[in-house]
């Protein structure tokens, strides 16, 4: 607008002196060609410095939603580089702890491993009569038969059965650290003619504390470290119906587990 005003002075002053001062045509003519041209330019700037101001509007507008965005952008960096350090630390602790007990495990199977073999040394020479020493989950199995153990039909310790026991119990009396699990097991065949024992959850059970007693009552093993069960006919080694099977399947099984309180404290944590 002040470009506009400053034209008009001009030829209000240019109008004063025609006034006064008489021009030839072609003067006159070139004057007016002059206004002309410069009341366009005029309009063209005052366009020209709208559209800035326009532009400047807008990109101030746009720097505001930029800078907005860099702010919420940066919040949530902060937010997420919380959230990653917080998870990094929790994976550093789960993975320390997997490491306990990937060390625990491995002693474990070391002590397995270890009393392994101390049983198949003091057992050796009951191993031709039906004893078995083998590693099962991390535990160790003796498993004997009911003719190493029992008379047909008994829940009566023979005295094989008893030199056996008392070989196992040497071994089990200097390892404090193993929990023992005696277990009875049968045949499927039908009992008949025992007297008390109605079944063979009854034959299953009363071997398996016939064992116990002597275990802990005769060879002194701490009874708090042992527990005593029945599984009748129903965990079957063989199930085929021979008679080899059917020896197979009626055993006690001895069930040697290191204690493993460190282990369960450390994954309850």
């Amino acid at each position: 607008m002040k470009f506009r005003h400053l034209i008009l002075a001009f030829f209000l002053l240019a109008a004063a002196l025609q006034s006064c001062v008489i021009m030839s045509p072609k003067k006159h003519k070139a004057l007016l060609a002059e206004r002309d041209s410069l009341a366009a330019r005029t309009t063209t700037l005052e366009d020209q410095v709208a559209k800035l101001m326009a532009d400047t509007s807008k990109i101030r507008q746009e720097l505001a939603q930029l800078k907005a965005n860099y702010a919420s952008l940066n919040k949530n960096f902060d937010a997420s580089s919380s959230k990653v350090t917080q998870l990094s630390s929790d994976l550093q602790k789960r993975e320390a702890r997997l490491k306990e007990v990937e060390e625990i495990l491995r002693k474990r199977d070391e002590a397995t491993n270890a009393l392994k073999e101390k049983l198949q040394k003091a057992l050796l020479g009951f191993q031709q009569s039906g004893l078995t020493v083998d590693i099962r989950n991390g535990k160790v199995y003796v498993s004997l038969t009911d003719k190493l153990l029992f008379p047909s039909g008994s829940i009566v310790i023979d005295e094989k059965g008893k030199q056996a026991l008392k070989q196992l119990a040497a071994v089990l009396n200097k390892e404090a650290d193993i929990n023992i699990a005696v277990e009875g097991h049968t045949d499927d065949k039908k009992i008949k003619n025992l007297g008390q024992i109605k079944d063979n959850w009854d034959l299953s059970v009363l071997r398996a504390t016939s064992v116990t007693r002597y275990l802990t009552e005769t060879e002194n093993v701490d009874p708090h470290r042992l527990t005593a069960t029945g599984k009748g006919e129903f965990q079957p080694i063989d199930p085929a119906q021979t008679p080899e099977a059917l020896s197979k399947n009626r055993r006690i099984e001895i069930v040697l587990s290191p204690k493993l309180d460190e282990l369960y404290n450390l994954i309850s944590k």
